[in-house]
């Protein structure tokens, strides 16, 4: 029974695992999954699933009851959603599933056909893994290789004559004695530091930023799955810049001008105390509507050249569109950097639909 049990619900996630896959750009652009999420679990709703199965009873013609054609259902049952009188019986519900971060980065991977990520830098060595690989002959008790000890006292007992198959007593001495032992193994963990910085002058308005934070929230998911050591930073700017927690920057609604040197300021320090480039891959990611301060262009030029771009595996620019925003500041890092700069990559983010192709265009490189 239980078996049959582990079977059925392996066979039911499989199935729930292949719906999410289907609707997963609709998960991904329509941000269902922001406020659903927990430590390690994220809660998505699912429609409700028909299991395919046999249906006992008197059929209603078909396969199996007379002639029938290709196609015919078997065990046709009574009409379902429909025209028709209102009725006792409960419709179709929402099923709430719980999948792990892990694996909605690895379907984010594979539709996505992400590619794994190489890191630079050095690897800080956190920790010693132990793996039982050899056999010795001394050791703790606990330790005992039971199987090993008897198999060593039969041959020492074959060899010297003194084994009687009739009666195959085995009592091993100190010398049959083994014991299990290990191999400590260095375990590195590549550590990666993510800046976020998002604009939130009166240009973006409530719709645009939901873009951004949506759009970040499965960027994370993805960074998250690559490396065991991810530390997040987020700035948040209008005319001024400030660092923030990761709720502030997920619900603040401010306004003002726009200043965007003010934020590149910010990420530099955080990169000065917190993260030196030799030991940490570092990305950073930015998403404005274009709206910049047109005499402050000059300054993010220059910050970006100097500083930004050469310390980061990737600095990403992503620009929603918006009703009031110019996008001009797309046009000034086109004219200093190019379209097709190793490391600087610029995303045009028309609306929700376009989050998908964004995503792949930030992270498709797998730097």
């Amino acid at each position: 029974m239980g078996l049959k049990i582990d079977r059925d619900v392996h066979r039911f996630r499989e199935i729930v695992r292949g719906r999410i896959r289907d609707n997963l750009r609709k998960y991904i652009t329509h941000g269902e999954m922001i406020g659903r999420k927990g430590k390690d679990l994220v809660s998505i709703p699912v429609p409700s699933l028909d299991v395919p199965h046999f249906k006992y009873g008197k059929n209603k013609g078909g396969v199996g009851q007379g002639e029938g054609e290709v196609g015919d259902p078997v065990g046709k049952g009574d009409d379902g959603d429909g025209g028709g009188q209102a009725g006792k019986d409960a419709g179709q519900h929402i099923l709430e599933v719980d999948v792990p971060l892990d694996e909605l980065a690895a379907m984010l991977g594979d539709e996505l056909e992400l590619p794994k990520i190489e890191p630079k830098g050095d690897a800080n060595i956190s920790q010693y893994k132990n793996r039982y690989d050899s056999i010795r002959s001394t050791g703790p008790e606990s330790l005992r290789h039971f199987r090993r000890t008897y198999v060593k006292a039969l041959r020492r007992q074959i060899a010297s004559g003194v084994y009687n198959p009739k009666n195959p007593i085995i009592i091993p001495v100190r010398e049959d004695t083994r014991y299990r032992s290990w191999t400590s193994i260095p375990q590195p963990e590549a550590n990666a530091a993510i800046i976020y910085i998002m604009d939130v002058s009166g240009s973006m308005t409530d719709d645009q930023k939901e873009i951004v934070r949506t759009e970040a929230f499965w960027i994370d998911t993805w960074l998250r799955s690559q490396y065991k050591g991810v530390e997040r930073r987020y700035v948040i700017h209008d005319a001024g810049a400030k660092e923030v927690d990761e709720h502030t920057f997920y619900h603040t609604r401010e306004s003002g001008g726009t200043r965007i040197s003010s934020a590149y300021k910010v990420a530099q320090q955080i990169l000065e105390k917190e993260f030196p480039i030799s030991e940490w891959n570092i990305y950073c990611f930015q998403f404005s509507d274009g709206d910049n301060w047109g005499e402050d262009n000059r300054a993010c030029m220059k910050m970006l050249q100097s500083t930004l771009i050469p310390a980061c595996n990737l600095f990403c620019y992503g620009q929603v569109e918006s009703p009031y925003g110019s996008g001009e500041y797309m046009k000034s890092l086109v004219n200093q950097f190019g379209k097709n700069h190793e490391t600087l990559i610029l995303s045009h983010i028309e609306d929700k639909d376009a989050i998908y192709d964004s995503i792949k265009q930030f992270l498709g490189k797998g730097k």
